[in-house]
């Protein structure tokens, strides 16, 4: 069993829930834009915020944000190790270090003093692309890096840390993660870093935390993105949800349609998605399945098996419950009855 870590509210580790990080792509000095991408983010499913401080005013515009928002705040730390010192002060959350550009002795127990001062974690955060000392491969470089990182930390008495050995490559990052959990027991933020835009980054990112996850290595986890941080928390929440490990709302099965198909199903199944995602918080968090099948070959099978489903024939379906068949509807009452069984 990993140690179990606080950050802010929500616990990491130990059995605990697997966590749904982001970060910003505003500039934290523009307190106003920050916050408003926060409470996005806390919107789609965020549980665990990261902003990137590079100067004295984006660490003292912590303390403003802090103010405005619900989810624990991260401060992204690198090169300057007062900067850590003026975040905390500020009130952050948990510290980000970065062994490749934070490394003097010095400095890191000048973090940790104030960190154990305000009873807040230190998250050894590696990446292939700033280690310093190179091995015989990325992997071994990352993992050397964060135990010798992490050596530093308890020698300090400070054991409060969650560790993080991404790299760009997949299976570069898979081979760290697994290197270092069969030494430690701290619990692990995964990732890809620098996965790309979404078209190929949630592939990259999918293949590397859902491998990860499905041997029980993770606790937390980041979907890194070029483009709207929003795109990560969703694609965090369907890894999740596909691996049966949390669950966010109703999932859709559908069917990839072919020449049988005498519905608009695309439409259909798009529609229904968007729906399901306006869903207040409550009613989004129902384990439903959702089947949307366009033919007789699968639908009628899968319809019965998932907890609401269509099958669809001529410019119609047939709506099943649990199972049972509830109704024929015509093509353009699809979504709706649908979402009447959904929402009674």
């Amino acid at each position: 069993m990993k140690r179990q870590i606080k950050v802010g509210d929500i616990k990491i580790g130990g059995g605990a829930p697997i966590s749904i990080q982001s970060m910003t792509k505003t500039d934290t000095r523009d307190i106003s834009s920050t916050i408003r991408q926060i409470k996005e983010l806390e919107r789609s499913g965020c549980e665990i915020i990261r902003v990137a401080v590079k100067d004295f005013e984006t660490a003292e515009a912590i303390r403003a944000i802090k103010r405005k928002i619900n989810l624990p705040l991260v401060a992204d730390i690198h090169f300057d190790y007062t900067l850590a010192l003026c975040a905390i002060e500020n009130g952050a959350d948990k510290i980000r270090l970065n062994p490749g550009n934070i490394y003097k002795e010095d400095e890191i127990k000048e973090v940790v003093k104030l960190a154990k001062k305000r009873k807040i974690p230190i998250r050894v955060g590696a990446n292939s692309g700033s280690i310093r000392n190179k091995g015989k491969s990325a992997a071994e470089s990352i993992v050397k890096s964060v135990i010798d990182y992490i050596k530093i930390l308890e020698r300090m008495d400070f054991y409060d840390i969650i560790v993080s050995l991404k790299a760009s490559s997949v299976l570069s990052t898979i081979e760290a993660y697994k290197l270092f959990s069969k030494k430690s027991k701290y619990p692990l933020h995964l990732g890809v870093t620098a996965a790309g835009p979404a078209s190929t980054g949630i592939i990259k990112s999918s293949i590397g935390i859902g491998a990860l996850l499905l041997d029980g290595i993770g606790d937390t986890i980041r979907v890194s993105l070029t483009g709207d941080p929003v795109e990560e928390v969703i694609a965090a929440k369907s890894i999740l949800q596909a691996l049966e490990l949390r669950s966010f709302g109703p999932e859709i099965i559908s069917c990839p349609t072919c020449g049988r198909c005498q519905v608009d199903l695309k439409r259909i199944a798009k529609e229904l998605d968007a729906r399901c995602l306006m869903l207040d918080a409550r009613k989004s968090k129902q384990a439903l399945r959702i089947a949307v099948m366009g033919c007789e070959v699968n639908g009628p099978g899968e319809a019965k098996e998932a907890d609401i489903g269509i099958a669809c024939g001529k410019s119609s379906g047939v709506i099943f419950k649990k199972g049972k068949i509830v109704k024929r509807v015509r093509e353009k009452d699809i979504v709706k009855e649908l979402l009447k069984l959904l929402i009674p």
